[in-house]
């Protein structure tokens, strides 16, 4: 098997080195995802323009953790789900939210669950939607503009989440507290 380096400043590649400051800087700490990703400057730096783009999307801070979430799961991010419980967490999305998505089942609020709905088939049918799929979704109150939002979500998730299988990122102390299995697979 392949070992993916988890790259400190010391080890990353030049052009790396500034990037993971960054994450020092913003995190207090570097997580291991940036780690795997300083392998290339050009990935990382990615990931990280993504996360502006999506932080200062038409979505608010709950939408964007909602959608983060749903596509963690869907994709069986077993380091994302637990680092976004706990960004989710930090940021005040309510308990109920997090739970819901975390466990694959509806969110108590129903703006929230048309998101949920349309993040998860926009994931699982890889953007092939049913018109009726993306008029649920507007009629729940959100905008043409929320839908390419969300598509700009998924190409960040699709970053982290496939970097991680592949280079099976290990999970950070600080989120291991939220550690996540799949619900059909909870009791293995």
């Amino acid at each position: 098997m392949t070992e993916f380096t988890l790259h400190t400043p010391e080890t990353a590649p030049d052009d790396s080195k500034p990037l993971l400051a960054g994450s020092l800087k913003g995190f207090g700490m570097i997580p291991n995802l940036h780690a795997v990703l300083a392998e290339s400057p050009e990935a990382l730096s990615a990931y990280k323009t993504l996360t502006q783009l999506v932080v200062s999307s038409s979505l608010s801070t709950e939408e964007r953790h909602v959608a983060w979430l749903v596509i963690n799961v869907e994709n069986d991010c077993r380091y994302c789900v637990p680092a976004h419980t706990f960004l989710a967490k930090k940021d005040g999305v309510r308990e109920d939210v997090i739970a819901a998505v975390r466990e694959d089942r509806e969110i108590p609020d129903a703006r929230l669950e048309a998101l949920r709905k349309f993040a998860k088939a926009l994931t699982v049918k890889r953007g092939h939607l049913d018109d009726a799929e993306v008029d649920a979704f507007v009629a729940a109150g959100y905008t043409k503009r929320n839908v390419f939002d969300l598509l700009l979500v998924l190409s960040h998730k699709v970053l982290s989440n496939y970097t991680n299988h592949v280079a099976h990122t290990p999970v950070d102390p600080v989120f291991a507290q939220f550690e996540w299995a799949p619900v059909a697979y909870a009791a293995e």
